[in-house]
């Protein structure tokens, strides 16, 4: 889980880290959160799409990093916090309320490798407030990326 991160961090690859989220539904604006506190360096990048990933495939692809990697809440049926970072084959297929598209699909789109950093949320209903376990998730994130 986490040493699949800092071994992909560690690398020389450029790397675009993209936020997905409604920033609106609580642990699902996760994604966001981070994507905005990533510092920027010549191996990693930023971006946030909120929930309309969709309408940026192709500036993703113009931005051509050699990894890309969706930062998002997934329900993965564990404790909220939890939190993997998986090649986007091995995540199932299915869309939450903020997605118009599933993941793995969206995935499918992009012309380098995809990978899916996923947060376990706690809460997805109405409310901005961000539930203490995936916060302290985000921070553990945020500490790995930003060394």
């Amino acid at each position: 889980m986490i040493e699949n991160l800092i071994s992909l961090i560690q690398n020389d690859k450029k790397k675009l880290f993209v936020g997905i989220g409604n920033v609106l539904k609580s642990d699902d604006g996760i994604g966001v959160y981070i994507s905005n506190k990533i510092k920027e360096s010549i191996s990693i990048q930023k971006l946030t799409v909120e929930a309309s990933i969709e309408n940026y495939i192709g500036k993703i692809n113009s931005l051509n990093p050699d990894v890309l990697i969706l930062v998002d809440c997934v329900a993965f049926g564990k404790k909220a916090g939890y939190y993997e970072l998986l090649p986007a084959e091995k995540v199932k297929d299915f869309t939450l309320n903020t997605h118009n598209i599933s993941l793995k699909r969206i995935s499918e789109l992009f012309k380098m490798p995809v990978y899916i950093l996923g947060i376990q949320p706690k809460e997805i209903g109405f409310g901005e407030k961000i539930s203490e376990a995936v916060i302290n998730a985000a921070y553990k994130i945020l500490e790995i990326i930003n060394q």
